[in-house]
């Protein structure tokens, strides 16, 4: 130990600061702490990703044995082989009644996109309109009771009918069959506001747009979105069924010129087809109403 003697305190001062920057010079500096990094849950990303796959490759396995005897049903590889061969060039044209799959597919989508849409400005107010107000629901109850029920390809020939053509006639089946959803679905979610809801915008003296708008659309929209989802799923069953029985172009038409033909494989191609694109479309549906979502 070493003692030192400080003949005034300002001596002792500036000796004891000069130790004390002496020591924190020394010190290391803490290290800034690293981020966190966040860690992939592979048992959930092996739950959601794994069942799939073993159900879909369970029904290739019972295709599989199920055809190796040959026969007129496709193997799943010579499926597959026609699959590759048909999507190397699914917009070819050669002619109005020769054309490649992904024309077919999109004029199948420009119809369901009329008729629901059509389907959707007519059947959401008037939901609104059943569920607001109850004279107008014991009045169009009923016809809703009556003619929901119908087969789709009912109503196909009045369509021809009217409309003369066969274009039009599948968008009004279309739509006649997929507003139905959208409109009971849509008054039952005004139906279930809650009373006192509608009791405080009477106190506050708030304009039936008012109600509508900031009351009622905020509550009903869930259950306006599952009628949305249950329509588009009803117009794209309509539109092959109903392109079956008018011809043209279209997924409908296609799957029945395929069978008139004999080609199995490119009718199994086109359920698939049809399959992913209702996949598609019922997952779009899901993403608007959650991006739309008043929950949070």
């Amino acid at each position: 130990m070493v003692s030192a003697v400080f003949h005034s305190p300002r001596e002792a001062l500036d000796a004891a600061t000069e130790a004390a920057a002496t020591i924190t010079a020394k010190v290391p500096a803490p290290r800034a702490s690293a981020p966190a990094v966040s860690r992939i849950d592979w048992r959930a990303v092996w739950m959601r990703v794994l069942p799939p796959v073993l159900g879909l490759a369970l029904l290739v396995a019972v295709w599989a044995v199920l055809t190796q005897k040959g026969g007129s049903f496709p193997t799943p590889s010579a499926t597959f082989d026609a699959a590759v061969k048909l999507f190397s060039d699914p917009f070819y044209s050669k002619g109005p009644n020769d054309q490649g799959i992904g024309w077919n597919i999109l004029f199948s989508l420009q119809r369901v996109a009329l008729g629901f849409g059509l389907a959707a400005a007519v059947g959401i107010p008037l939901g609104f309109i059943i569920g607001r107000f109850e004279f107008a629901n014991r009045m169009v109850s009923p016809l809703i009771s009556l003619l929901k029920p119908v087969s789709p390809l009912a109503w196909l020939p009045i369509g021809l009918l009217v409309f003369k053509s066969a274009n039009p006639a599948a968008i009004w089946t279309i739509f006649i069959c997929s507003i139905w959803p959208m409109v009971v679905n849509t008054a039952v979610g005004v139906q279930r506001v809650p009373q006192d809801y509608l009791n405080v915008a009477r106190v506050l003296k708030l304009s039936e747009w008012k109600v509508i708008t900031k009351i009622l659309f905020p509550a009903v929209l869930p259950y306006m979105l599952t009628g949305v989802r249950l329509s588009v799923g009803t117009a794209w069953l309509v539109i092959v069924a109903a392109e079956m029985l008018t011809g043209g172009v279209g997924i409908g038409f296609w799957v029945w010129d395929e069978w008139n033909n004999l080609n199995v494989a490119h009718i199994i191609i086109a359920i698939f087809v049809i399959g992913i694109v209702g996949l598609l479309l019922e997952w779009l549906l899901i993403s608007i109403a959650k991006r739309f979502s008043f929950e949070d």
